[in-house]
């Protein structure tokens, strides 16, 4: 449908999105989506006391002020699980998950809207290498989803693009000759890599599909490590792996939920309660088992898992001990993260996903010595643990950081571009 609006390029994050379009010049330019910021949390805080629905930092802010309602984060991790289709208790109303997905879409064209002079209805959305490992049918059903949101938000045409293809499509634009490179794209919920031949002239080509020397892809991001760091210093306080008067551990399902971005809106309400008195029968400090009851009863897992999440930014960007601030839990009380801890509770996951970008170059089929760069994306990838597990499974390959949260999103913008024209 022929519209004056430009096509999009949206990255649908799992922690935060960004849109860009292509200007008469020819550069992929960022849109501000909320203030003057270029990037919007991908979160949607229902109020139910006023009937209304707030997103990104607003969102945060609505539920981190204590309003009534329900926060929802980290949607991207919902796609291609049975969840996608079930619903949510939010006031009196069941709102489906793929729902929730189509709002916050439509809630990005609208903006985008409101910064270009028209509804935009043609759209390159990014996507992981695998939105869920080993699983073809749930990979398909995911993307499915996610375009059936997308045409819901009111997109007439929709197309897709490996997220660290896009981001290649952007670092071209910055480079004088040609170059093999392994673009590394770690987001909040996936690490994504590609093997890409590179160069000036072969940008605005239809079909790259040649330059593409291999993709792989794992379902590890910036929200498991947050997950794993949660886990390890904050739970223990509530009760994971405490032992009980019978000698055994209280059960772990619920310190799991709370950890997970994705999962931390069920642990609220009458139900979640119920479930977490009935653990005190496990405790042998019921201290920690108040301290448990109390951060359901009141709804402070996001709170909580923000405060893990800017630990881990802090002890990276300083390279020096943070204390996390925990009055949610009780009064005075701070556990400290350390860049030692911060490197060993990280060391398996980030083995695994260097170990995936190793795969990735094997399957291209050269040796890591043959490569120009390692173009980091994604903000993630700035995380200094992963950074030196990166460069000693690169050794001797430079590591280049980009548009950490916005390179997708340009990449998406020039392909959109060429997919369908002005």
């Amino acid at each position: 449908m022929k519209t004056s609006a430009p096509a999009l390029g949206i990255d649908f994050g799992t922690s935060n999105s960004a849109v860009a379009w292509v200007g008469a010049d020819g550069l992929a330019q960022a849109l501000a989506v909320e203030g003057a910021a270029t990037t919007l949390p991908t979160a949607v805080f229902y109020n139910t006391e006023e009937g209304q629905r707030h997103f990104g930092r607003d969102a945060m802010e609505q539920y981190l002020a204590g309003l009534e309602g329900r926060l929802m984060r980290s949607l991207k991790s919902v796609l291609g699980s049975a969840l996608m289709q079930e619903t949510t208790a939010i006031g009196d109303q069941l709102v489906r998950f793929q729902d929730v997905v189509a709002l916050f879409l439509s809630e990005l064209a609208a903006r985008a809207e409101h910064r270009l002079g028209s509804r935009p209805r043609r759209v390159v959305l990014g996507r992981p290498v695998h939105f869920v490992d080993d699983d073809d049918k749930r990979d398909r059903q995911a993307e499915d989803s996610l375009r059936a949101a997308a045409q819901s938000a009111g997109f007439d045409e929709v197309a897709f693009q490996f997220e660290p293809i896009a981001a290649a499509l952007d670092y071209e634009r910055r480079i004088a000759g040609e170059s093999l490179v392994l673009v590394a794209d770690i987001g909040g919920g996936t690490s994504d890599f590609t093997v890409v031949r590179l160069a000036p002239g072969r940008a605005g080509a239809t079909d790259r599909s040649g330059d593409v020397l291999a993709t792989r892809g794992v379902h590890i991001g910036g929200t498991d490590f947050d997950q794993r760091l949660n886990l390890a210093r904050v739970m223990p306080a509530l009760g994971f792996g405490h032992h009980g008067p019978s000698g055994r551990e209280v059960p772990s399902a619920m310190f799991f939920e709370l950890s997970s971005w994705h999962l931390i809106h069920w642990v609220s309400g009458p139900r979640a309660v119920r479930e977490a008195r009935a653990l005190r029968v496990n405790y042998s400090d019921l201290r920690l088992h108040d301290r448990l009851l109390h951060v359901v009863g009141e709804g402070q897992g996001h709170r909580i898992a923000e405060t893990v999440e800017r630990a881990k930014i802090a002890v990276s960007l300083r390279e020096a001990e943070t204390a996390m601030a925990l009055d949610c839990i009780e009064p005075g009380l701070a556990i400290a993260l350390t860049p030692a801890q911060l490197a060993d509770e990280l060391g398996a996951l980030l083995a695994r996903v260097v170990a995936c970008a190793q795969d990735c170059v094997r399957a291209a089929g050269i040796a890591p010595s043959e490569l120009h760069a390692v173009y980091l994306t994604g903000g993630s990838s700035a995380l200094r643990p992963f950074q030196a597990a990166l460069q000693a499974g690169f050794a001797g390959v430079p590591l280049v950081e980009g548009d950490l949260f916005g390179g997708v999103a340009a990449g998406l913008a020039y392909q959109a571009r060429t997919l369908y024209g002005a």
